[in-house]
């Protein structure tokens, strides 16, 4: 058996493709109407205890409310969104402008990554739709 010299071979290095980054992850509820109702109380200037013992529930479950901790009754966050100076519609409202800007974001996100675009149109309730 004969080996020639000057036979070459070429090698292809294969490398795996970037993965690209996982999306962000879905916005919980509760922590959407937490944000809200702590962005709330900090413009006003009020402490915890002022506004829990105005919603009278107790300063440590209005803290992890706020936190996204604990998913809060429609009571209880009747209750804290009054102690505000607002209606449980104006904090949910809020909630739900904010969730519709992160949906936008993620899906310009997912649709960047899916070499598509994202397009966001804002109805009474809200849409999100990708587009190809």
């Amino acid at each position: 058996m004969t080996i020639r010299a000057g036979t070459q071979t070429d090698v292809l290095v294969l490398r795996p493709l970037r993965a690209a980054p996982p999306p962000p992850p879905e916005p919980l509820w509760r922590d959407l109407v937490g944000d809200v109702l702590r962005r709330e109380r900090r413009a006003q200037g009020r402490t915890l205890k002022d506004v829990a013992e105005a919603a009278r529930i107790s300063m440590a479950y209005l803290s992890e409310v706020e936190r996204g901790r604990k998913e809060a009754s429609s009571e209880v966050l009747a209750a804290a969104a009054r102690a505000l100076g607002l209606s449980l519609a104006d904090v949910l409202a809020l909630a739900g402008e904010r969730l519709v800007r992160l949906a936008g974001a993620r899906s310009r996100s997912l649709g960047a990554a899916a070499g598509r675009r994202a397009e966001v149109s804002a109805g009474p309730l809200g849409s999100v739709r990708l587009a190809a």
